[in-house]
């Protein structure tokens, strides 16, 4: 494969969405899983709420398998893999990451983000965008184990950053990570 796939995995709050953009910046392709629920609460006229988008990700999976986001994304990521490396923001479930490796490329690379669950939740609480309380976020920490598999991609991460500590330091390991791709093998 000409281009590169990296997964960016983690529990809500802990610094994916930096981390892709940080991607970005560098002139990586982004695929947001997290889209398609957005397109479905659109299409069905509901509000985005949590109750609302905890709703979408399992009615997707009950009606699609629990690879449903990849089967859903597969013609988008292997267009944008025709023209430029990709990261996928978003990647949950354990059928997601066996999907994308048996159907787009065996060559994915994935990024886990790792940080306590008090600093999550403390992020969570003032985001901007769908800010969520401690009661919000246990649900969807529980959610997104217990029913979407999250716990297998984390798991079998083929690289862990810590992200605890300041966003510069976060930053620095994220784009040292983006240069290890390119490092010749040794």
């Amino acid at each position: 494969m000409k281009h590169k796939l990296v997964a960016i995995v983690g529990m809500c709050g802990s610094g994916k969405s930096d981390a892709t953009a940080w991607f970005e910046e560098l002139g990586w392709e982004r695929v947001y899983f997290g889209q398609v629920t957005m397109d479905e609460l659109r299409r069905e006229g509901l509000a985005v709420t949590p109750a609302n988008e905890r709703y979408e990700r399992e009615k997707l999976r009950r009606e699609y398998g629990q690879a449903a986001y990849a089967v859903k994304l597969k013609d988008t990521i292997l267009e944008k893999l025709q023209h430029a490396d990709v990261v996928l923001d978003g990647l949950y479930s354990w059928s997601e990451y066996k999907y994308i490796v048996e159907h787009v490329t065996p060559e994915l690379k994935v990024l886990a983000i790792a940080t306590d669950r008090g600093v999550r939740y403390a992020r969570l609480a003032v985001r901007p965008v769908r800010p969520l309380t401690p009661e919000e976020a246990t649900a969807r920490d529980f959610s997104e184990i217990e029913n979407l598999e999250k716990g297998g991609p984390i798991a079998i991460a083929d690289h862990f950053i810590n992200n605890n500590g300041d966003l510069a330091l976060f930053r620095r390991q994220v784009e040292d990570f983006i240069a290890s791709l390119s490092a010749p093998k040794k």
